[in-house]
């Protein structure tokens, strides 16, 4: 149970609260054992800045929420069912209690070799496609909870033609309840560390006779984010050891650039001969399969409905939870002849936020052409007509207050925010990124001005660079606002998937290595921010959001947060006094299969 990173076996319900309210966000979630009613259990639940705790019965044959589902086992499939079905949760007067997000516990290990949550099919994968033989990980048992397994690629020798074969060999790793660890022989471990040491320099031996040798680990990215500073000072360590420069950040972004070659999406629009005078740099083409087009554009035109431009979704899993996928659109910076073509882009997209972050001349080299006109003029491109209304000057950037008309129809004007960021170099990055962070708060409170706004436009030259940089230091920071302090980030993941949908995005180590110190940075100013808010707050909260079943009430806040649930149908004599869930009714055993 203990291996299910949201059950949190030593907590009391101040300590719950306390860490929802510090690390958690709104829908944020963890389950723990009950301390007045033990064998049971309770499921804490941030609600924006309060907490709800829900009993969860043991009645020794299955778990249930008072009056609600049934479930076979705590671990079981109660977290799907209500994290996939929102709605189902619900308080007495309708309002409905959100499991968006588990607050993770704290890993055994902050060892790079230790994966979490990884199936072995998904360690089978890893490691077949990108370790050496002598490889290995750590991860959580599936099968046994609360025990780990050592998963190694190893090789055996083919029969036929003397060939030697890649495979993946698991091991269990025991954690006994004295603390210990052990593979079943008879040494046993303070510390999962202490266990791979020794049988990296004593091989273990498989019943068939086969050794496994322990040679290289096979390093997570996945991160807690609350626990970023010990991975950057870990990264920072190894590039700085003369010895092992080749590891660390480098590393990382050496990985990277591996999988990047395997991207082989088609760009044939931007091959075209009528498109690639639109093209900037002529290796840096959209891919057909993100790419915008040109909705409104003269069919009769050959290539007029081509833009260098993709667009960048947040997540390709936006099936989960109430809050929309966040969309951007990376393209390149303006050629004299894309002007019109940016514009058309603007306006079909209901853009209002556009994101330069580079400036029109850098080291004697046009990077982008000016397409806005100067202040208080006004300038037409096609159809589109752009008024320049008011131009603030920061320290880091310039906001340029735009407003856009049609000039061939009655339309109301939109108004435009044009941020350009004055203090990234090219191929380079920040000094600090503090100033980046402030930059990216003020475009997305602009963005969130707007009741149904359009993708946010970033683009520096290439529009790969600078520009896959801070979006994706925009969608990290995104994840931590919405699961809070203790969720899961990886960062090379993030940059995959980015590049899935534009090419070449985030060119730079220095600019990998940037993304990581934002989002730290970012984190240290959040942790501090709710430290000092809960400071504020009385600690003393009484625990009156506690529901327990009818006969052991304790007294509540207000009428308002008592909640019942209908009686069963297959136990209609029982009256509850809990939550009431609105679901089909299900049986014990199906709920267990789920």
């Amino acid at each position: 149970m203990t291996s299910r990173r949201w059950f949190h076996p030593n907590i009391n319900g101040l300590e719950a609260e306390n860490l929802l309210l510090t690390h958690g966000g709104h829908g944020s979630f963890l389950a723990r054992p009950s301390k007045s009613n033990p064998g049971d259990f309770t499921l804490s639940v941030r609600r924006h800045e309060e907490v709800t705790h829900i009993k969860i019965q043991n009645t020794g044959d299955f778990y249930d929420l008072y009056g609600a589902e049934t479930f076979a086992t705590l671990a079981g499939g109660w977290l799907q069912y209500y994290t996939e079905q929102q709605g189902l949760l619900r308080e007495k007067n309708g309002d409905v209690i959100e499991l968006r997000y588990p607050l993770n516990s704290q890993d055994p290990t902050s060892e790079r070799w230790y994966h979490g949550h990884l199936s072995g099919r998904e360690a089978e994968k890893l490691l077949m496609e990108k370790g050496k033989p002598g490889s290995f990980l750590v991860r959580e048992s599936q099968s046994k909870p609360g025990d780990f397994v050592l998963s190694v690629l190893t090789s055996e020798e083919k029969l036929e033609n003397g060939e030697r074969k890649s495979r993946v060999t698991h091991v269990m790793i025991r954690y006994q309840p004295d603390g210990k660890y052990d593979v079943g022989g008879g040494e046993r471990f303070d510390t999962l560390s202490d266990l791979l040491e020794h049988y990296k320099k004593n091989p273990m031996v498989e019943k068939s006779g086969a050794v496994v040798h322990l040679k290289q680990p096979f390093n997570a990215t996945r991160i807690n984010a609350a626990n970023i500073e010990t991975r950057v000072r870990e990264l920072n360590k190894m590039a700085d050891n003369t010895e092992k420069a080749k590891q660390g950040f480098w590393e990382e972004f050496e990985m990277l650039q591996q999988q990047e070659c395997k991207l082989l999406y088609p760009r044939k629009e931007g091959q075209r001969p009528e498109n690639k005078s639109k093209n900037r740099y002529k290796n840096i083409l959209p891919f057909d399969t993100t790419r915008v087009a040109l909705l409104h554009a003269d069919e009769s035109v050959p290539g007029s409905d081509y833009i260098n431009a993709n667009y960048i979704k947040s997540s390709f899993d936006d099936s989960r939870g109430s809050q929309p996928c966040k969309v951007y659109i990376a393209t390149q910076g303006c050629l004299q002849n894309t002007v019109c073509d940016f514009w058309a882009m603007v306006y079909q997209e209901n853009t209002h936020v556009i994101v330069m972050t580079t400036k029109e001349m850098e080291r004697s080299r046009k990077k982008c052409f000016r397409y806005w006109p100067e202040e208080n003029c006004s300038k037409d491109y096609d159809c589109i007509r752009v008024r320049s209304l008011h131009v603030h000057q920061e320290k880091d950037y310039i906001l340029r207050e735009l407003q856009m008309t049609r000039t061939d129809r009655e339309e109301p004007p939109r108004h435009i925010w044009h941020y350009q960021y004055l203090s990234w170099p090219d191929h380079g990055v920040p000094n600090e990124p503090g100033g980046v962070l402030s930059f990216l708060e003020q475009i997305n409170s602009a963005q969130q001005c707007i009741a149904l706004p359009g993708p946010i436009i970033v683009h520096c030259s290439a529009g790969i660079g600078r520009t896959g940089t801070i979006i994706v230091i925009d969608i990290l920071v995104g994840v931590i606002n919405r699961q809070g302090l203790d969720c899961d980030i990886d960062v090379p993941k993030t940059i995959q998937m980015v590049r899935q949908q534009r090419s070449g995005m985030v060119q730079t180590e220095a600019q990998y290595k940037f993304i990581y110190m934002a989002v730290q940075k970012y984190i240290e100013s959040r942790k501090k921010y709710l430290e000092d808010e809960q400071r504020s707050k009385k600690i003393d909260r009484d625990y009156t959001n506690i529901q327990y079943p009818l006969g052991e009430k304790i007294k509540a806040k207000s009428p308002s947060t008592t909640v019942q649930s209908q009686p069963r149908v297959d136990d209609s004599a029982c009256v509850y006094e809990n939550l009431n869930i609105r679901s089909t009714h299900m049986s014990s055993t199906s709920n267990a299969g789920r």
